[in-house]
């Protein structure tokens, strides 16, 4: 934990932005392409840990009625905090993963794990991945969303974040592969968008 601790507090000791998650064509690209693979237009009571800076946040906050976004560092929830001032349907909060899960709080209708999973060891992500399950509601959406060249930092492969979710035996929907990154999509009903309109 220690060590988790000392490499946030150095990537934030140095910036407010130390992922360029304001400036950088990949990141508002990977948002968009996130925010496209959502099946629903609107989300009722939605969850972000690991919310970071609170871009995704944003943007998350326009699609959901209610928004818990959190992180497990003070610093960056600091910041996400002055970022979403006057978003009166999200609130930030501290959680370390997965001991903070806030089951008070849910269900939640949408679960976004977006560059997260990979910080923790495959106990913890296991655990992780039961919290989704049972915080989701029946029409709820997973989504994950991770990085896969490797890192100083990095302790599962994405593969194996992704693989711990993949094991809850939801539908998987939607799925963006790419040598950077990998998103995908889970679904309690495995409808498609089309379906859910009607249109099949």
């Amino acid at each position: 934990m220690q060590d988790q601790e000392s490499y946030f507090a150095g990537l934030y000791g140095g910036s407010d932005d130390p992922y360029q998650l304001r400036t950088r064509w990949y990141e508002e690209r990977k948002r968009n392409l996130l925010l496209a693979a959502l099946p629903r237009q609107r989300y009722e009571h939605a969850y972000e840990p690991g919310c970071g800076i609170g871009e995704l946040t944003v943007a998350l906050s326009k699609r959901c009625d209610e928004l818990l976004a959190a992180d497990f560092s003070e610093r960056a929830t600091e910041i996400a905090t002055q970022r979403t001032r006057g978003l009166r349907n999200v609130r930030i909060e501290r959680h370390q993963l997965p001991d903070d899960w806030p089951h008070d709080a849910g269900p939640f209708d949408l679960i976004v794990l977006s560059e997260l999973g990979y910080f923790l060891d495959e106990s913890a992500m296991r655990s992780l991945a039961g919290c989704c399950r049972h915080s989701l509601t029946v029409e709820g959406t997973l989504v994950a969303c991770d990085w896969r060249p490797d890192f100083k930092g990095r302790v599962l492969s994405t593969d194996a974040v992704h693989a711990a979710l993949a094991a809850l035996g939801l539908a998987c929907i939607a799925r963006h592969e790419e040598d950077d990154f990998l998103l995908q999509v889970w679904s309690r009903n495995g409808r498609s968008v089309a379906e859910h309109e009607g249109i099949r």
